[in-house]
C-alpha cells in the first residue's frame, strides 16, 4: 500500500514538473496591436478640393502647379482651425480634384500624387492619428465641379439647356453609383489604420458632406461674369436637389463603414458665393480668374480652378465645427450658423 502510495505521488510530482516546464517554455498571446505611444497626436485630412483648401489661398508649397501638382493644399484648410489644444499637429493629405480611388488604396494618381490612404497607414505608424476628416465622392460620377462649370456654359449659351435639365434627371443615379465607391475608400481607410496597429476606437473617422457654393439668393448685378454666371432654374437646382441628394449619398456611405458624419450642406447658407454685397462676408468662392495664369500654357487650363469652393473664411468656420463635434460622442453632427452668426456643430442622434 505505502508503495502504491509513493508511486502515484512520484507520478504526480512529474505531471506537476512537465506542466511547469510547459508554462514555462509555451509563450503567452502576443500584446494585442495598439498605436504608436510618446508621438505627436495629429489630426488628418483626406480627400478632395472642398477639404484640401482650394480657393483658401496660401498653398503648401509644390502644391500649386509645380511639376504638374495642381493639389492646392491651402495651409487655410479647415483641419489647420479646429482649435483643439490637445492636438501637436494638423496634416492635409487632400488633393484637389481627387477621386474617391486616389483617397483609398490602388493605383489611381491625381496631379501627380497617388494613394492619400498608403501615405496615411505610413504617417499613422510614426504618430498618433487622434482622427481622420475625409470629404470624397463628389469627383466621382457625380462630377460636381463640372456640373457648375456645365451650368456657367449653360449661362454663356443660351441656346443649351439649363444644366439642372441637362443633368437632373441623371442625379440620382450618378449618386447611387458613388456610393459604393466612398465606402471602398473609407474601407481602406480602416485597412491602413488596422495595419498600423490601431482598433477602430483608437481614432475618430469623420465624412464629411458638400456645402452648396451658390444658391438663388444671388446679389443683382452679380448674376454674370463679375460673380455667380447661374441661371436662376440652375441655381435653385444646387441647393434644393443637386447638394442634398449627395448628402444622402454620403450619410448612406458613412452608415454603411460606421463613420462619424459631419453634414456641411446648409453651412453655406446666407454666405454663399454672391449672397453678399461685399464679397469678404462671403464663405464661398465667386468665378476666379488668376488673370496671370491665363498667359502661361502650363497654367492656363486652371486658371479658373479656385471658383466656388470654400474661401478661407468658410475653412475658419468649417474648421471650427469639426472640432465642436469631435469633442463630443455623437454620431453625426450639422454645421449650421448660431445666434452669433458663426458656425457650430448642432449634434444629432445617428449618422
Amino acid at each position: 500500500m505505502l508503495r502504491r502510495y509513493r508511486f502515484h505521488a512520484a507520478v504526480l510530482l512529474l505531471v506537476l514538473v512537465l506542466a511547469s516546464a510547459i508554462l514555462i517554455v509555451l509563450p503567452g498571446p502576443a500584446p494585442a496591436p495598439s498605436p504608436p505611444t510618446g508621438v505627436p497626436r495629429v489630426l488628418v485630412a483626406m480627400g478632395d478640393s472642398t477639404i484640401s483648401g482650394e480657393a483658401a489661398g496660401d498653398y503648401e508649397a509644390g502644391t500649386d502647379g509645380t511639376n504638374g501638382n495642381w493639389c492646392h493644399r491651402s495651409r487655410a484648410a479647415s483641419i489647420h482651425h479646429t482649435g483643439l489644444r490637445s492636438i501637436d499637429e494638423t496634416i492635409n493629405l487632400a488633393c484637389s480634384g481627387a477621386p474617391s480611388a486616389q483617397v483609398g488604396l490602388g493605383d489611381a494618381v491625381q496631379y501627380t500624387e497617388g494613394s492619400q490612404a498608403a501615405r496615411l497607414g505610413a504617417l499613422a505608424r510614426q504618430k498618433r492619428v487622434v482622427a481622420i476628416l475625409v470629404a470624397a465622392g463628389a469627383n466621382d460620377d457625380p462630377a460636381f465641379s463640372h456640373v457648375l462649370d456645365s451650368c456657367v456654359q449653360a449661362w454663356l449659351d443660351q441656346a443649351k439647356p439649363a444644366c439642372s435639365e441637362s443633368v437632373g434627371g441623371q442625379w440620382q443615379e450618378r449618386v447611387d453609383k458613388m456610393v459604393p465607391k466612398v465606402v471602398r475608400a473609407l474601407t481602406d481607410i480602416r485597412s491602413v489604420m488596422s495595419d498600423a496597429g490601431y482598433q477602430p476606437t483608437d481614432y475618430h473617422l469623420v465624412l464629411q458632406s458638400y456645402a452648396a457654393p451658390i444658391s438663388p439668393d444671388v446679389r443683382p448685378g452679380l448674376r454674370n461674369l463679375n460673380g455667380c454666371p447661374f441661371r436662376e432654374a440652375d441655381l435653385r437646382w444646387v441647393r434644393a436637389e443637386a447638394v442634398p441628394r449627395i448628402t444622402e449619398g454620403v450619410r448612406q456611405a458613412a452608415r454603411t463603414t460606421g463613420a462619424r458624419l459631419l453634414d456641411v450642406s446648409r453651412s453655406g447658407v446666407g454666405r454663399e458665393a454672391c449672397s453678399r454685397d461685399d464679397p469678404a462676408q462671403e464663405w464661398f468662392s465667386r468665378l476666379s480668374v488668376r488673370w496671370n495664369d491665363l498667359g502661361s500654357d502650363d497654367r492656363a487650363s486652371h486658371a479658373l480652378q479656385e471658383s466656388f469652393h470654400p474661401n478661407a473664411a468658410g475653412h475658419l468656420q468649417l474648421g471650427r465645427c469639426f472640432g465642436e463635434f469631435l469633442v463630443t460622442d455623437a454620431r453625426a453632427a450639422a454645421c449650421l450658423p448660431g445666434a452669433d452668426g458663426e458656425l457650430h456643430a448642432a449634434t444629432t442622434i445617428g449618422p
